[in-house]
């Protein structure tokens, strides 16, 4: 397989001091791209890229950044938006600041940071977007009402982005991992044990093993994106790669 070279080109990712953001952001880093990383906590070790500090669900703050970077060079070539929240709770337990979180950074924070960045990927007639959505998206899950609905609103986006974008040479892109060793699923779980019961499904959630037998890695799902950023995915617009070892049943 041809690898994948983002030699000169600005890559934008948001979630990027963690998790499946910060291996993102490295990824494309190794691979030549000018990467500015954002996130809302700072990142701990020598991560090699700009990382600055935003709260996307802050409308002005998003504003503000994104007037300084396109100040200094406007061209953006891939945004990866990669950040996400996650509260549990049954639908009638959470609160409403719980529900806005979710909706704030997986949403909004999208939404946030696209409608400046829509008009700069239009002029230029290029580029490639790629959001990190859930296969919580694709199905229900017993105590993540905000969160799968926040996912869905999110594909949904998307895909309406990416036909917007079409006309324009523009590709935006979604890929919906399931169960991923971060830190998230790690402050989930609590008990390291309780992945081997993931693994094997949950019953009294309704929730079926993952077929693959294992986790997904943070690479395993960073493949996908920078696949979908590359030209290799030149014709690929408007899709959602479920990167979850088969655990949705292409549900």
């Amino acid at each position: 397989m041809q690898v994948q070279d983002f030699s000169g080109r600005r890559v934008l990712v948001t979630g990027a001091a963690s998790g499946i953001g910060r291996r993102v952001a490295e990824r494309f880093l190794e691979r030549g791209a000018e990467v500015v990383g954002l996130d809302v906590c700072p990142a701990a070790g020598d991560i090699g890229f700009r990382l600055e500090l935003l709260d996307l669900a802050d409308r002005e703050a998003v504003d503000g950044f994104s007037t300084r970077l396109q100040a200094e060079t406007p061209r953006l070539d891939v945004l990866v938006h990669a950040a996400g929240v996650l509260r549990i709770g049954a639908a009638d337990a959470l609160t409403p600041e719980d529900w806005d979180a979710c909706m704030g950074v997986n949403v909004t924070g999208a939404f946030n940071l696209l409608r400046r960045w829509i008009p700069q990927f239009r002029a230029q007639r290029s580029g490639a977007i790629v959001n990190v959505a859930s296969n919580a998206a694709h199905v229900p899950r017993v105590g993540m009402a905000a969160y799968c609905a926040s996912k869905a609103a999110l594909v949904s986006f998307s895909h309406c982005v990416g036909l917007e974008l079409a006309a324009y040479g523009v590709r935006c892109n979604v890929v919906s991992p399931g169960s991923t060793d971060t830190p998230m699923l790690q402050g989930m779980l609590k008990d390291p044990a309780n992945a081997a019961r993931l693994i094997s499904g949950l019953p009294e959630q309704y929730k079926l093993g993952i077929p693959l037998g294992k986790l997904a890695t943070p690479d395993d799902v960073a493949d996908v994106v920078l696949f979908l950023a590359s030209d290799q995915a030149g014709h690929v617009t408007l899709q959602d790669v479920v990167v979850d070892g088969g655990a949705t049943l292409a549900a």
